[in-house]
């Protein structure tokens, strides 16, 4: 009951000027509060690695042989196509890669692919094949695609036999050329 009474004491223009004063205080208070805490770029620097060099070995790991990042690390191709290799690797390609890319220099979702066997290694397109996602990560050549293409390559979940098979294809479409 007492309090009642002096609430209804208090007219309207004292509660707004009670509740700025409390706004502002409250204001200041957060405003100066937390010096362990740091403020401005130095939070932002607390909230960073130690150093930049703590994230360089994953990338220095990776060291650009040209073959890319993968499991294959060798492939022995032969000088002459091996056709029956190149048809499964014919169906394999219509089946899991002809949606997004052409056997010619025409760009459909990603690149052409006429002249693949020229450019890169055997081992980098069957590693891209295999691993697309880490291929675009740690690769500079894939990443280098991945920000022309804008688009990060379907893992199509294919084994090394069918990525082998695949690369044949592409071989054979090369000698075509």
């Amino acid at each position: 009951m007492k309090i009642r009474n002096r609430k209804n004491k208090v007219s309207a223009s004292g509660l707004s000027l009670g509740a700025m004063l409390l706004l502002a205080v409250m204001g200041l208070y957060s405003c100066t509060s937390g010096e362990s805490e740091g403020t401005g770029a130095e939070a932002y620097a607390q909230d960073q690695p130690a150093s930049t060099e703590a994230a360089a070995p994953e990338t220095a790991a990776v060291a650009d042989e040209g073959k890319g990042v993968g499991p294959v690390t060798t492939v022995e191709v032969g000088a002459d196509i091996d056709a029956a290799l190149a048809g499964t690797g014919k169906g394999l390609f219509e089946a899991k890669c002809s949606a997004c890319h052409q056997l010619t220099d025409q760009k459909v979702v990603g690149p052409g692919l006429a002249g693949v066997t020229e450019r890169r290694k055997p081992e980098w397109v069957m590693n891209m094949i295999l691993n697309p996602e880490e291929m675009t990560k740690q690769d500079p050549t894939a990443k280098k695609l991945l920000a022309e293409h804008l688009t990060q390559m379907t893992n199509q979940n294919v084994n090394e036999q069918d990525a082998r098979a695949i690369l044949e294809y592409f071989r054979q479409n090369d000698k075509a050329i």
